[in-house]
């Protein structure tokens, strides 16, 4: 049977996998599970629930609530906010758990579920099994005054803020911001809180409609903040997605600056403060080798994770690390938060160019990306990709003439039936060659 909870929560095309009935069960079930601590020491438990502005939130969010409600939980209402404001609030509130409906940067009609435990953190997939596994057992309905109440959270906005501004290391005086929205949950603070560090601020992508999430604006349409960066003669563009948990930057120039350049600027800047816990960044397999020699030479280490923002999160937990995150602009500040966060993220950078005068160009100019080549190679049985020896082989051989100047990763997708060729090199004509000639092997070796 598939897996129920996927990397990031449960999601799919809203009203048809994410239906108001499913989002009932699961926080009933939800209820049950994350809510049985507060039970055994005699206390009601207490859920923060935020959303992005997507429509079906509406409806979601109203079934979520009503589910919880019923199974005794006291449910304080976040409204739309970003996801790491709800994973905030959980922590910052005491609750003993988060539900959060977003289906991040996927378009309008999709939309998710994801839950957070006590703390903020993100669940185990252990927690996130015996949820599904309680969707339709039977259970004893309160009754009374056990039923869950249902409050607004007046100050979520301003407590969410307030903690930003709290951790900013130095205000952002001088400073001409253009903050794409991505028509999403941080259309309203992320704006705001950058206007009160001292930046003077230019929106787009800030207008929500319940429709309009992620639609040619945000992290994955850069189109529109490189004009207007370059249109109104800004220091640089910060793009959300709609959940806002991520964020990526154009320099003045309208050139791009992605999540390994930014983590490589953020990585420096730390270290420079003395905040940056053993000199280590933790990033996922998919950065680029740039950011692994570009680090190397500010004398920082680079532990490397499984894709996934979830897996750098273990590893920063685990090893007691304060940085992590990942190419796609998911970046995590551990000493300030427990999952990404693409305000805070912008504000970090923005902090790091307003205390050195330096341009984001300049700063970024840290690591120089090698030219990377991605091919999916489909039709192909990818759970032969590690057991195929001659396959194995190719892959050994074409990293040994690459001798330390670029690399090969060959990994099966977990999420499309695909297995994904990634070259880095030097020259972009040696890194397609490669690809290539791998892709060939793959093709033979793994046809179906």
């Amino acid at each position: 049977m598939a897996r129920l909870f996927g990397t990031d929560g449960v999601r799919g095309l809203a009203n048809v996998d994410i239906t108001a009935e499913l989002a009932l069960r699961l926080s009933v079930a939800a209820a049950h599970v994350l809510g049985d601590e507060a039970r055994r020491h005699g206390r009601r438990p207490k859920a923060v629930v935020g959303r992005d502005p997507r429509a079906s939130g509406e409806f979601l969010s109203a079934a979520v609530i009503a589910g919880l409600a019923s199974a005794g939980v006291d449910v304080y209402l976040a409204n739309v906010l970003p996801t790491p404001a709800v994973a905030f609030l959980t922590a910052d509130t005491h609750a003993d758990f988060g539900v959060m409906l977003s289906a991040s940067h996927n378009a309008m009609p999709d939309n998710g579920i994801k839950f957070f435990a006590t703390g903020g953190h993100k669940l185990d997939d252990s927690v996130e099994d015996e949820i599904a596994a309680r969707l339709d057992q039977e259970w004893e309905r309160p009754t009374g005054p056990d039923v869950g109440r249902v409050v607004t959270m007046p100050d979520g906005h301003t407590r969410y803020i307030s903690h930003l501004l709290a951790v900013l290391p130095n205000r952002l005086d001088g400073l001409t911001i253009v903050i794409d929205g991505a028509h999403g949950a941080a259309s309203l603070v992320s704006p705001e809180v950058f206007r009160l560090a001292g930046a003077t601020v230019h929106e787009i992508g800030t207008e929500p409609d319940g429709f309009n999430i992620n639609d040619g604006y945000g992290s994955t349409h850069l189109e529109h903040l490189r004009a207007a960066v370059v249109a109104r003669g800004a220091d640089l563009g910060i793009a959300h997605d709609g959940d806002a948990d991520r964020c990526l930057a154009v320099d003045a120039d309208g050139n791009d600056v992605d999540g390994d350049q930014i983590m490589a600027i953020l990585a420096v800047a730390m270290k420079s403060r003395g905040t940056l816990a053993q000199d280590t960044l933790v990033a996922t397999v998919m950065s680029n080798l740039g950011l692994i020699q570009a680090m190397r030479r500010e004398g920082i280490t680079v532990r490397q994770t499984g894709v996934g923002d979830r897996y750098v999160l273990e590893e920063m937990r685990a090893a007691g690390l304060s940085l992590g995150g990942e190419q796609s602009g998911h970046v995590i500040f551990l000493d300030h938060g427990t999952t990404g966060d693409g305000v805070l993220t912008g504000l970090m950078l923005a902090a790091r160019m307003a205390s050195t005068g330096t341009s984001l160009a300049e700063l970024a100019s840290v690591m120089t990306r090698l030219p990377q080549v991605l091919v999916n190679v489909k039709g192909v049985d990818r759970s032969r990709v590690e057991s195929d020896e001659e396959l194995q082989s190719a892959v050994k051989v074409e990293q040994e003439e690459l001798a330390g100047t670029g690399r090969v990763l060959l990994r099966k997708s977990g999420t499309e039936p695909v297995v994904r060729v990634m070259v880095e090199a030097a020259d972009e004509t040696v890194a397609k060659a490669v690809a290539d000639r791998l892709v060939d092997v793959v093709k033979a070796r793994l046809s179906l």
